[in-house]
Order: C-alpha cells, then structure tokens, then sequence
C-alpha cells in the first residue's frame, strides 16, 4: 500500500470516528398547533387540549410520545392551581427541524438568565407547527402571533383572582385568556412585555375577541415524557 492510499484511509476513519461520536438527532418535542379548534379559546380544558396536541403528533408520526398542551389553570373552589410548567415533562425539547428550542424547564422559562444563563431558543424561526411550518407573525400581511397559555412568564398559574383562562379554556364568551407571542424578542429580559408565553391578554374568548389581537386559536404543545 502506497502513501497516499494510507492517508486516505487514516482520513476515512476518522471522518467515521466523528460522525460515531455525534448526537443523534432528537425528535419532535415542541410544536405550535397547525390549527385550533375552531372554538377560540374553548379548547375543551385541559383534556381537550392535550387531545388535540396528541392527535397532531400522531399525524406526523409521533403519537407515541405523551404530549401535554403549555396552559396553566387558576385555583378555583377546591380545585388547585395547575402550572404550565409542571405538565410538560423535563426536556430536552426539539422543534420539527432537530434544533433544541430548550435543554429543560429553566432554559424554557429564563430562571437562570441573570445568573448569565443564555435565554431559550425559542424564536420567530424556530417556533414551528408539528408540520415543520412557520407561524405568521409581525411584518406579514397575516399576523397569527398570539398563542393561549394562560400563564405568567414563569410558567405558572395567576393568582390574583382575575380570569386569565376563559374560565379554564372551556368559554369562547365571557373572560379572558393570556397569550404568549411566537415570534418574541425579549433576548435576555425576563419577564418582559414580549414574551413566548405571557405577553398580552385576549379582549375576549370567542375566535372573534382572538382574531382582533392577531390570534386563531392555537397553542403549544410539549412532549412531556
């Protein structure tokens, strides 16, 4: 074997060797609903919600995770309080394209920003449905932007006695919903006006009262397992 075939083939294992130590690609773990429910903000509560991201999931191929919708519910009578945060399992979480949008809960939610932790990767191109497909957002003729959560920026329910769920994601008449925006700029800010998951509150619950601030009704949804 002459030189030059030796280098070559010293150079053909170590290209293997690398691509042995890679990653693998993780699969689908984060997406924005395609479509809503067509109820505006009535998503059927928590079981309708979740139903609906388990249904999309298994549309394109991964029905076999357990997915959990991103909503927090108010404390209501003998009914605790449920957290967005604690329903959508550990992480890491992966867009439809492969990239991390967030290693786990305080990545997603910032916790550790101040301490020179660096902010989600959650974004206007990385926020994709279960399709693979940007959401409308600022700056295009159609903005879809707004996205139901429910929720205050860490994740967690409201206390304060206000409806902040259109009565637990079950009206699309009286109350509120608090939304998040997809396409947010708040890089390093927590808690700021512009946030993924708690931005702005709907004028009302019906599609209507959603489509006057630039939302249709859709929502996250997480692997949780």
């Amino acid at each position: 074997m002459n030189k030059t075939n030796i280098v070559v083939g010293l150079l053909a294992l170590g290209v293997t060797d690398v691509l042995a130590l890679e990653s693998p690609k993780l699969p689908l773990g984060f997406f924005v609903t395609s479509s809503g429910l067509g109820k505006g903000a009535n998503l059927g509560g928590l079981a309708g919600a979740d139903a609906h991201c388990q249904q999309l999931a298994k549309e394109v191929g991964v029905g076999n995770r357990s997915w959990h919708a991103y909503l927090s519910t108010q404390a209501e009578g003998n009914r605790p309080a449920v957290n967005a945060r604690d329903r959508i399992g550990k992480g890491p979480w992966a867009n439809a394209k492969g990239a991390i949008i967030a290693e786990d809960l305080a990545h997603l939610h910032g916790d550790k920003v101040a301490l020179g932790q660096l902010e989600n990767n959650l974004n206007r191109q990385t926020v994709l449905t279960e399709k693979g497909e940007l959401i409308k957002g600022s700056g295009d003729t159609i903005n879809q932007h707004d996205i139901i959560t429910g929720t205050l920026y860490d994740g967690k329910a409201y206390n304060d006695g206000s409806d902040h769920t259109c009565q637990s994601y079950t009206s699309s008449a009286e109350g509120h919903v608090q939304m998040g925006h997809s396409d947010h700029s708040n890089h390093g800010v927590v808690g700021s006006n512009l946030s993924w998951n708690s931005t702005h509150a709907s004028r009302g619950c019906s599609p209507e009262s959603l489509k006057i601030t630039n939302g249709v009704g859709y929502f996250y949804c997480f692997a949780a397992d």
